[in-house]
């Protein structure tokens, strides 16, 4: 999966340079984020009880081809110069909707192939392999970007998906249907018992929560082709930096996260990390200087990273099996809609007030949402992690 994901970092990239390329405008960016956040709020709960419901692996072939047709088309309407913005809207709608199918499938089905005690691990080796392909995506985006090669950036990210699909017919291990059998886990009640089970375990409602908050208020990512090119003056090779200096954080945090024992006292860890999050995000914001501004995105990786695994080992381990996918798809509605209306309130600040305001404000409103969540979150600021993963029940508190 980590060719593959590398050709989608690339294309994410690509993207947002393309659209502020043949518009020059921030809202035109942040218009983006609202384009994806559509499919996600309309298609996530079935896809994650799609998910439940049948084989995860053949779920997410199908959501692969999708991905694949979404690169292809974008690398054909370069080569063919039709690249409008309504086309490149209408193509991140289709491949956000089979994001919305993919996601749900992809994380309930880790849990199937490792043991409980080796969960956080397993998710901490799963998020360094994410960050090494958010490295290389960005600098080969800028690599292409620069050299005139847009659409070859498009076309590597199709055949990319060939990876994921090997990847998948390569796992043997048989993956069961989680919620029952065929069509009956596909009901309008199975999406009540996955909502219900969800908003009555006060731990994940508070980690949703700071995750909506938190991404909602610091998407910088979006508004990184205005500081490359109007603000630091680094052109498309500093861009594919920028967009890889988060990544750089997160794998060096996620190293050193897989090779410690798991952290004990998780939710005060998570809390932290998010108010240095925020704090990262206003530094950036106010950079003039290159090499400070990546700094502080790696620093804002690091912290997200460390914030990430916590939240998701908790999550995994307070819910049963038969419900994961549908508890990752309400998560997916918090996790992707929160940077991505984010990414709108970010390029509609920047239009009026411009880019540094924008990523500046967004750091003190994370500070703010993090420090509100402490004072009333009062179970999840003293979670802790039971001594062995293994043993881990759900908590209410």
């Amino acid at each position: 999966m980590a060719v593959s994901m590398t050709g989608a970092q690339m294309q994410s990239a690509a993207i947002d340079w393309h659209l502020y390329q043949i518009t020059g405008s921030p809202l035109a960016l942040g218009t983006a984020g609202l384009v994806r956040l559509v499919p996600t709020v309309a298609f996530s709960l079935i896809g994650g009880a799609v998910a439940d419901a049948m084989d995860r692996r053949k779920v997410l072939i199908c959501a692969q081809l999708g991905l694949c047709f979404v690169a292809a088309a974008m690398s054909a309407a370069v080569a063919f110069h039709v690249d409008r913005p309504w086309l490149i809207y209408c193509l991140i709608a289709i491949g956000a909707t089979s994001v919305a199918f993919s996601n749900p499938a992809r994380q309930a089905m880790l849990p199937n192939l490792v043991p409980k005690e080796h969960l956080y691990n397993a998710i901490t080796v799963n998020s360094v392999t994410f960050r090494i392909t958010m490295i290389a995506g960005p600098l080969l985006a800028g690599l292409l970007i620069g050299g005139g090669l847009l659409k070859a950036a498009y076309a590597i990210n199709a055949v990319s998906y060939i990876g994921v699909i090997w990847a998948l017919a390569a796992i043997k291990k048989p993956l069961s249907l989680a919620g029952g059998t065929g069509r009956a886990g596909l009901s309008i009640a199975a999406l009540k018992e996955g909502l219900h089970f969800v908003w009555s375990t006060p731990i994940l409602v508070w980690t949703l929560a700071l995750d909506f908050w938190a991404t909602f208020f610091s998407s910088a990512d979006a508004l990184l082709p205005i500081f490359a090119k109007d603000v630091l003056h680094v052109g498309p090779t500093g861009y594919g930096l920028l967009r890889s200096a988060t990544a750089v954080g997160t794998l060096i945090a996620s190293s050193v996260m897989a090779v410690r024992p798991p952290i004990v006292r998780q939710g005060r860890t998570i809390l932290i990390a998010v108010i240095f999050y925020g704090a990262m995000t206003l530094l950036f914001g106010a950079s003039k200087w290159f090499w400070l501004s990546w700094i502080a995105l790696a620093a804002v990786g690091a912290a997200d990273t460390v914030s990430t695994i916590l939240r998701q080992t908790i999550r995994q381990l307070v819910t049963p099996d038969h419900l994961r996918g549908r508890m990752t798809s309400v998560n997916m509605i918090f996790f992707m809609g929160g940077p991505q209306l984010g990414e709108l309130e970010a390029g509609v600040v920047a239009q009026l007030a411009g880019a540094p305001f924008s990523v500046m404000s967004g750091g003190i409103g994370c500070i703010v949402a993090a420090g509100y969540i402490w004072t009333r979150a009062r179970g999840l600021r003293d979670y802790r992690l039971p001594t062995h993963a293994a043993d881990a029940e759900p908590r209410n508190g």
